[in-house]
């Protein structure tokens, strides 16, 4: 065996047992590590955003590729069930197409969806996959996994330009994405996280003829699909 990969997946191992976060002694201890060589391996799973760091906290959490793998191996049709009322919920409340999707390696998966029953409408997109650049659902991604999104940015550098970068940071300081036809012509959509311990699992969309989806109503739509998702 390799003994600095055998090492590597044991520490993820430890982070998972102990709940999803261990401070470096803790790892050191548990994997019978010199804490100079645990350490060195979480800097190298860091980097790779196998594992990351919260703001004032001295642990180590989960990052946001391995939670990735961790929903491609999971159970999507639970986590359909599970956030189904909520989809109900904004489909209700908005009269438009309306969405759940979740990140699939570094495109967007449409989980579920529920169409609007008006003639016009958005299609729901069910089943399919899309690329993680362009659509508010997928920008929504970037915004909150900023490894997926250093990950999408070394490797397609080319289809991801500057206006997509600065778009993705502004995403990220207002909690939400706004489409207002740049993926689809005559298509506006919004989109909202879905967080649990505050790591992005999924998000919400909603998405209509611009006719009906003004500037102001996709942010009123914004603001009420936020609090279902905390409700």
């Amino acid at each position: 065996m390799i003994q600095s990969i055998e090492r590597a997946l044991h520490i993820l191992e430890c982070i998972a047992n102990a709940g999803g976060a261990l401070r470096l002694q803790q790892i050191a201890e548990v994997t019978q590590l010199k804490a100079t060589t645990a350490h060195n391996i979480l800097k190298t799973l860091t980097a790779l955003g196998y594992v990351r760091r919260r703001h004032s906290d001295t642990r180590y959490y989960l990052g946001d590729r391995i939670l990735n793998l961790a929903r491609i191996a999971g159970d999507d049709s639970g986590l359909r069930r599970r956030l189904r009322p909520r989809l109900e919920a904004m489909a209700e409340a908005s009269g438009e197409t309306v969405f759940l999707a979740v990140p699939s390696g570094d495109e967007v998966f449409f989980l579920d969806a529920i169409e609007s029953p008006q003639t016009l409408r958005a299609s729901s997109q069910q089943g399919e996959r899309t690329p993680m650049e362009g659509s508010a659902i997928g920008l929504l991604f970037l915004a909150f996994m900023p490894m997926l999104r250093q990950q999408l940015l070394s490797l397609h550098a080319s289809r991801i330009g500057p206006g997509i970068v600065g778009e993705v940071d502004r995403i990220a300081a207002r909690g939400y994405a706004l489409d207002e036809e740049n993926y689809l012509p005559g298509v506006n959509a919004v989109a909202v996280p879905w967080l649990e311990d505050g790591e992005l699992r999924a998000g919400f969309g909603v998405a209509g003829p611009s006719v009906r989806l003004s500037s102001s109503r996709l942010e009123t739509l914004a603001a009420l699909m936020t609090r279902l998702c905390q409700d």
